[in-house]
């Protein structure tokens, strides 16, 4: 394989102006990649865009970082990843599946439609992880493409039997492709990434928890559950009230520099057993409280 040019998430923040065209394109070179990882009965179980890679000689994208890919039945005491991007059953301690790779699809349909990884302004640890488990996802940018906004709505679904497989996946995709390519939409397709309600990208990829996976150990999770979408909007407002500042530099970058362990036992600091126990009670309220 020729030398790799740059990859996913560097991409997408360098460029100023992409098409509906390139970023359905783009979508579609990533899953036809985990098609082929999933024809030979092999999961991923660390998909995430520092590990997608652009090749400019080609103008192709692949999927690297093989190190947690391997067999359906290999083991896996420890629960490895990029926290937005692993699949709420994970996070709750099932084993890695063929639908846990189709989640992590989903959220990179997200970032490429958006420019912007997934909770960028959340730190990645025990608060972030129930939120993923009772529900939450990355808000919606407006004009995205109806059927490809349900396709990525079916990948992140928090029921894995209702994520499409890769075949499946790669069907529907070929088939959102074929009209832009078709009818040459290139020119009328540009996004304006200023009429989107997504925080700024100005000093955003500072922060080094973008590109570090993290360790989860996982007890006592709630059941993966999806949200209406009035609670997804309650859970994005009260989001906003509490944005953290985009310069990280302002921040104690020290925080993000540690390995996250979830676990259940004393060393658990108070304020997570808070959250833990608040978040206990989201089902019986149906609120999402912070």
């Amino acid at each position: 394989m020729d030398r790799m040019t740059t990859d996913l998430r560097k991409y997408l923040h360098r460029r100023n102006q992409i098409t509906w065209n390139e970023r359905i394109k783009i979508a579609f070179n990533i899953i036809y990649a985990l098609y082929r990882i999933h024809e030979e009965d092999a999961i991923h179980r660390d998909l995430h865009s520092g590990n997608i890679l652009y090749s400019q000689h080609n103008n192709e994208w692949y999927i690297s970082d093989l190190g947690f890919c391997g067999p359906v039945n290999k083991s896996q005491q420890d629960i490895y990843g990029n926290l937005p991007y692993i699949a709420p059953e994970v996070i709750c301690g099932k084993r890695y599946t063929f639908k846990s790779d189709i989640y992590s699809i989903g959220m990179l349909m997200w970032e490429i439609s958006s420019r912007q990884p997934p909770f960028i302004n959340y730190e990645h640890n025990y608060y972030l992880a129930m939120n993923i488990v009772n529900g939450m996802r990355p808000k919606i940018v407006s004009d995205t493409p109806i059927r490809y906004k349900n396709l990525m709505k079916n990948c992140w679904d928090a029921d894995s039997s209702k994520r499409p497989d890769i075949f499946a996946l790669y069907k529907e995709i070929r088939e959102i492709i074929k009209p832009f390519i078709s009818n040459n939409l290139s020119q009328l397709e540009i996004i304006d990434l200023e009429s989107n309600s997504i925080p700024s990208l100005e000093n955003a990829y500072e922060s080094s928890r973008l590109f570090t996976s993290i360790q989860l150990q996982s007890y006592s999770f709630p059941e993966p559950r999806n949200v209406t979408e009035e609670e997804q909007e309650q859970f994005h407002s009260q989001f906003y009230s509490y944005n953290i500042p985009c310069n990280i530099r302002d921040l104690d970058k020290s925080i993000y520099h540690h390995s996250v362990k979830i676990c259940n036992n004393s060393n658990v600091p108070d304020e997570y057993k808070r959250l833990k126990q608040q978040n206990k009670n989201i089902d019986g309220t149906n609120k999402l409280n912070f």
